[in-house]
């Protein structure tokens, strides 16, 4: 059964090409659903579109990390702690290092 978030994310990507809550939504949805691969370009297009997204960063590592891409997630990885401390979001931060260190 297909979750039926998965339709309206899509359409809102392509309603709104450079929203990058967008595809966030959609990455993240993938990512819930342990389909990595699929994550990945969502991901990276909210990304892009937003370079100081630090949840669309976490996310794109997990779906690095999830589909074995493990250098990429490192590199995302240390983006998104940089991110996250430039924000004082020192929790986040940490959660970041923790998923550095389990890498």
């Amino acid at each position: 059964m297909t979750d039926p978030r998965e339709q309206k994310f899509q359409q809102l990507a392509q309603q709104f090409p450079d929203a990058p809550m967008a595809h966030y939504s959609l990455g993240r949805l993938y990512c819930e659903q342990r389909r990595w691969a699929e994550a990945v370009p969502p991901l990276e297009r909210a990304c892009t579109l937003d370079t100081a997204y630090a949840a669309a960063l976490v996310c794109l590592g997990d779906a690095y990390a999830g589909a074995g891409r493990t250098e990429e997630a490192r590199r995302t990885y240390e983006g998104a702690k940089e991110v996250a401390l430039q924000q004082k979001h020192e929790g986040l931060a940490q959660d970041i290092q923790d998923k550095l260190d389990f890498l």
